[in-house]
């Protein structure tokens, strides 16, 4: 059943805690949410992928939904923690989606996996940053808690104390996808974001760290997918990504914001199955 969480004891004997639709294992998809999450695999993309006949597999980062906090950790560690439940379901090949900031994170799955990855999708996906680099905050309607984040973990911590949400960051589309179809999302959200553990914070100084992953030797297909309205991770990501994979396609949405282009996640899950899931 996907609403209840399975758990993995790694060999360090953090606990990683992970969600699997189960089926076939012909067709595996990992899903990766965004900043926040539970980890849990929400309705619309159990429908997406049940459609095109796809398994999924979804896994909480470390500080959220029962997996033990990694403080410090990297993109890439996380990535590991998935290749660990896969390898524990007896998983070997498969198709990685990510959304926002589990975009890095599909990325450098991929990445770390090699051949095993038949292909990767992002939809928002935050691009890696480069030290002093102002244009990287280009377009964000609230760049607060990243910008935070690039003086280090106690400085983010810190804002976490006083941040409050800003619904100005979403696009009048992407209030209407959450309020419909993507409602779910927001919810998950909201109950990541209550429990918790320093994810959050843990995720931001990740993306704007070394992710530990090469994203220029990935060998899968990747489909980058961007809301051109995008006022969280702006276009200008989804641009600074084509120039950095050595083997991506683009769909730019140009009515699309943050949440609303998850509206394409069925079409690019059929594109992962034309190239190999």
């Amino acid at each position: 059943m996907t609403d209840v969480a399975q758990s993995l004891t790694l060999p360090d004997g953090r606990r990683v805690s992970f969600f699997d639709t189960g089926g076939s294992p012909q067709r595996v998809l990992v899903w990766h949410s965004g900043t926040p999450h539970t980890g849990r695999v929400i309705a619309p993309v159990r429908a997406a992928a049940a459609r095109a006949g796809v398994r999924v597999v979804s896994v909480a980062r470390p500080g959220y939904g029962g997996s033990t906090r990694l403080v410090g950790r990297s993109v890439a560690d996380a990535a590991r923690d998935v290749v660990a439940v896969l390898d524990e379901l007896g998983i070997e090949r498969f198709a990685t989606v990510g959304a926002s900031g589990g975009g890095p994170h599909a990325l450098a799955l991929a990445a770390l996996t090699g051949e095993r990855a038949a292909g990767v999708a992002t939809f928002a996906a935050v691009a890696p940053y480069r030290a002093n680099d102002p244009d990287w905050f280009a377009g964000m309607a609230d760049p607060r808690a990243l910008r935070a984040a690039t003086e280090g973990l106690s400085a983010r911590a810190r804002f976490a104390e006083t941040a409050e949400f800003d619904p100005g960051v979403f696009t009048d589309a992407d209030w209407v996808a959450l309020r419909a179809d993507w409602a779910e999302l927001g919810a998950d959200a909201q109950a990541g974001a209550a429990q918790a553990d320093g994810g959050e914070i843990d995720d931001d100084c990740a993306y704007v760290f070394d992710w530990g992953a090469d994203l220029a030797r990935l060998s899968a297909h990747v489909l980058i997918v961007q809301g051109e309205q995008d006022r969280v991770i702006p276009a200008g990501h989804a641009t600074r990504l084509l120039r950095t994979l050595p083997d991506a396609t683009s769909w730019w949405l140009a009515e699309d914001g943050h949440v609303s282009a998850l509206r394409a996640l069925p079409l690019a899950i059929d594109w992962l199955v034309e190239h190999g899931l």
